[in-house]
């Protein structure tokens, strides 16, 4: 396999959270790149509809997970880059694919059982709440300004005003799963904080590795529960799988790294609510979905959250 002898194949796990996201000048390239990895996971919820009729969910996030390390191992391997063989490397991304994938998807999948999708989609918008309470209270790796906490606040508006207001009426009747949610919320959060100790991996390196754990260490719960040798997926499931595994995975992973390298933590999470309004479209588009009511109004209180959430503004630091 071709070998590059890259710097940025030697980080190590003591790194310390990269400055370069709230010191580096941006542009309108590094703001193409946030909403390019909201296009990319927006197509997560009608893919996987698409998929999980015939598919159980743990061979499908295995499934996707594989095919998505397959496909960037083999850019890796054309572009002569090495992927790291040492011991703390790799407990990185275990770490990493672990709190941004793995745990929290699997949470969800069990609480969606009782919680409906709109409660979820509330629930799983406070990641930028939750990244921005971490950041001002723990971490403080980067400025947390009182117009991002705004723009946190008024993006989740938004995903209430698109979900519909009918989603907070049912809190409060399930509330273990719902807990559970916010606990896959809070793991989200925390690993957009601890991606930035990857930042010294080149981004593809970081998504291929991660992916890898992720795929395999559900490779045995699949084998034994779901036994995907007795499955019969339609074609419409295969397809969905793989587009899901390069393009949400593999593809949306590797951007999330390279947002967070260029933009930081909270700019990044805003990403999530961009995803609100993208995600119904998409489900409008391929599976037929009644458009919101409320979207225009959700989509202009989005926008306005995204904004102040992504415009650097280092005067209004909360100290």
């Amino acid at each position: 396999m071709p070998q590059s002898t890259s710097p940025t194949d030697r980080a190590t796990a003591a790194a310390p959270l990269s400055p370069i996201a709230t010191t580096g000048a941006r542009n309108w390239r590094d703001y193409a790149l946030l909403l390019a990895l909201a296009c990319c996971w927006s197509s997560t919820y009608p893919l996987a509809k698409l998929a999980l009729p015939t598919i159980p969910p743990i061979t499908f996030i295995s499934a996707r997970s594989l095919i998505a390390a397959a496909f960037l191992f083999a850019i890796l391997w054309i572009r002569g880059i090495r992927i790291p063989t040492d011991a703390k490397a790799w407990k990185l991304f275990a770490t990493q694919q672990l709190i941004n994938s793995t745990l929290p998807f699997l949470i969800i999948t069990w609480s969606q059982q009782y919680v409906p999708a709109s409660n979820t989609v509330v629930l799983a918008s406070t990641t930028p709440i939750f990244a921005f309470l971490i950041t001002s209270l723990i971490t403080r790796h980067e400025p947390a300004t009182l117009l991002k906490l705004a723009g946190a606040i008024l993006g989740l508006a938004g995903t209430v005003a698109i979900v519909g207001l009918d989603a907070l009426r049912g809190f409060g009747s399930e509330i273990v799963a719902e807990i559970a949610t916010l606990l896959a919320t809070i793991s989200f959060a925390c690993a957009t904080i601890f991606g930035l100790r990857l930042s010294e991996y080149d981004p593809m390196v970081v998504a291929a590795g991660s992916l890898l754990f992720g795929g395999i260490i559900l490779l045995p719960p699949s084998l034994i529960i779901d036994q995907p040798w007795t499955l019969h997926p339609t074609p419409t499931a295969i397809v969905a799988t793989i587009v899901m595994g390069i393009v949400s995975s593999a593809l949306g992973l590797m951007l999330f790294y390279v947002c967070l390298g260029r933009l930081g933590t909270l700019t990044t999470n805003a990403q999530g609510y961009l995803r609100i309004p993208i995600g119904v479209g998409l489900s409008v588009l391929l599976l037929g979905e009644s458009v919101p009511s409320n979207l225009a109004l959700g989509l202009l209180l989005v926008m306005a959250g995204v904004a102040a959430m992504t415009v650097p503004v280092e005067r209004l630091k909360l100290r």
